[in-house]
């Protein structure tokens, strides 16, 4: 799985098409989408293109993810994911997500069966959850399901850490995956990330990336505008020390940016 992912979340059908397609070309490997984004079928087109365009690049190159807008039946989700598959016309999902624990938990069983036999059927690649909390995550996995969930997808950076979630989900071998990873630019002037980017030489932006790839996470940086999206991976030319990830761990203050499902009954 690529270590940065394009988030297209809140972009419409035009807008996610051009930065998909900005994005590969800035050498992005993954995008990531949803149901509820109602992009599904630009993006894909996006992709598709994309490979058309550039003979040295296959569809095992590139990573694409999206999920289930509402837990349901086995039978309601299994023809959701089939629509999914045909909307993004990639022949097949590399990820696919429960896009949160909302439906209650037979709801959140049934579909996820409804993901197994979709990867079973060759649909899609890997599964996986949104927005669940450890005790959904209790819950799928004392199921005994034949296919564990391989990411739980939650908003993670520096102003909300989890630090209880993620820890349970890297010691149960669930890749997490940090949507908005920037919070939005909603603290891109804290005196300390504006002291680190000085230290580092690099954006707030960046800084905040960095600190999520050193964390192990996967980050899902979203940006419509170009020089951003190119910005937001160029995150190779510094390290953060342990001692100033601590001092961004400690900005801690849950903020939630958008929804926050984690605790759904």
């Amino acid at each position: 799985m690529p270590k940065i992912h394009l988030g297209v979340y809140l972009m419409s059908g035009k807008e996610a098409s051009r930065a998909v397609t900005s994005a590969l070309d800035a050498g992005y490997r993954a995008v990531d989408s949803a149901q509820m984004y109602h992009n599904e079928r630009e993006v894909g087109k996006s992709v598709s293109d994309y490979l058309s365009s550039h003979s040295g690049v296959t569809r095992e190159d590139l990573h694409y993810t999206t999920k289930l807008a509402s837990n349901s039946d086995y039978e309601t989700a299994r023809r959701s994911i089939k629509q999914s598959v045909k909307e993004c016309g990639l022949g097949y999902i590399d990820l696919f997500l429960l896009h949160s624990p909302h439906g209650g938990r037979q709801a959140r069983l049934d579909s996820w069966r409804a993901v197994e036999d979709a990867i079973q059927d060759g649909e899609v690649k890997i599964g996986g959850v949104s927005n669940y909390g450890e005790k959904h995550l209790d819950e799928l996995l004392s199921s005994k399901p034949r296919i564990r969930p391989a990411v739980n997808q939650i908003e993670v950076h520096p102003f909300n850490t989890r630090s209880a979630l993620t820890k349970y989900c890297q010691d149960h071998d669930i890749v997490v995956e940090a949507y908005a990873p920037l919070a939005r630019a909603l603290r891109m002037k804290h005196p300390v990330i504006a002291e680190l980017s000085k230290k580092y030489s690099c954006t707030p932006a960046q800084l905040m990336v960095r600190w999520s790839l050193q964390h192990g996470y996967v980050p899902l940086p979203k940006s419509v505008k170009e020089s951003r999206i190119v910005e937001n991976a160029q995150v190779q030319h510094f390290e953060i020390d342990d001692a100033d990830v601590r001092r961004m761990d400690e900005l801690d203050e849950y903020l939630v940016t958008d929804w926050d499902p984690t605790d759904a009954p």
